[in-house]
């Protein structure tokens, strides 16, 4: 393989100057600040030693507040209420990808689209020392207790006590835990 000379190095120097697709990225990042995991992201409350992934997504973010030394993972969803519903997260936290928590569904009357259904918005409290696993969701009005363990893929639609251990759809009670933090 032969060496490249100092003229093809500067002719590719150059050509790079040159590109307009360096200029776009340029876009690209600044319009990346409107996304809903950057500009929500300033309207939470989120303690000290707290690492969230750059691609989670927020709505509503003064509707949530998040402990210390807590761990969001890649692709996760956080959706308070658009007017009542809170997230509430504790300390020692963390959270495995692709979870989905959202403190509002819809209601549903007849003779109405879908779309143009009430809300019912609930606060999400998740305790301390808590680790969901991939894909968990936990839909309005749950509260998840100290010490929890939430299996993958489980659907949570009920509060679960301290210490448990839970996994399915719908989640359920499989095993305890002892609690490690006081």
């Amino acid at each position: 393989m032969k060496p490249k000379s100092t003229l093809s190095k500067a002719i590719g120097a150059a050509c790079s100057l040159l590109d307009p697709r360096n200029y776009l990225h340029a876009l690209r990042l600044i319009h990346y600040y409107g996304y809903s995991h950057v500009s929500e992201r300033r309207k939470m409350t989120v303690g000290r030693g707290t690492g969230i992934s750059p691609n989670v997504s927020f709505r509503n973010g003064e509707r949530i507040v998040m402990g210390h030394d807590c761990h969001i993972g890649e692709r996760c969803y956080l959706w308070a209420g658009d007017s009542t519903g809170r997230i509430i997260i504790g300390n020692y936290v963390s959270f495995a990808p692709e979870v989905f928590i959202t403190a509002s569904d819809y209601k549903f009357e007849a003779g109405k689209p879908f779309r143009q259904q009430p809300k019912n918005e609930r606060d999400i409290r998740i305790g301390n020392d808590v680790w969901l696993g991939a894909q968990v969701v936990v839909t309005a009005g749950v509260t998840i207790g100290d010490g929890c363990i939430v299996g993958a893929g489980a659907v949570v639609t009920k509060d679960l006590p301290p210490g448990s251990i839970a996994a399915g759809v719908p989640a359920r009670v499989i095993g305890k835990r002892e609690p490690v933090l006081a």
